[in-house]
């Protein structure tokens, strides 16, 4: 297992991915000032987001129904918690884009080679929190209440 979105298990034998990009950003806000850079102020953290791509070559790696799978997370619209192979928690994550590319095509029009990229958003905790009591699903805070 290389890592968990959810329910979905990212392996060999459903879709491994061969590489991930993450990209973290800060906010800064800028204040213009009169003869001087303007001036900066931090207030907050900004997008995070990764990337996963990877190859899907069925009957080899991987099956086409991965694919399908994430795409109906991805039309859930709900973030789903990241965690590692390792067993970190990465975060919650949303579903943003996944895209396809299907080549070397069989005489049914099977594609034999897929690539793929999903790109998820990280999403405040809180909207993971609102989701699961949405669901009916105990939080961490509602679980020790009770």
């Amino acid at each position: 297992m290389l890592m968990t979105l959810g329910t979905f298990v990212f392996s060999i034998d459903a879709a491994a991915y061969d590489q991930l990009q993450r990209s973290v950003a800060w906010r800064h806000a800028r204040t213009d000032r009169v003869g001087a850079i303007a001036a900066s102020q931090y207030v907050g953290p900004g997008e995070d987001t990764i990337e996963l791509s990877g190859v899907i070559a069925p009957p080899l790696t991987g099956r086409h129904a991965s694919l399908d799978t994430l795409r109906e997370m991805g039309d859930t619209g709900r973030p789903w918690a990241l965690v590692s192979g390792t067993g970190r928690v990465i975060g919650p994550y949303a579903i943003t884009t996944l895209r396809e590319t299907r080549t070397h095509f069989l005489a049914n029009g099977q594609p034999r080679k897929v690539e793929f990229t999903l790109s998820l958003g990280r999403v405040p905790d809180e909207a993971m929190q609102v989701d699961q009591r949405m669901a009916g699903e105990p939080t961490q805070t509602t679980a020790n209440v009770a």
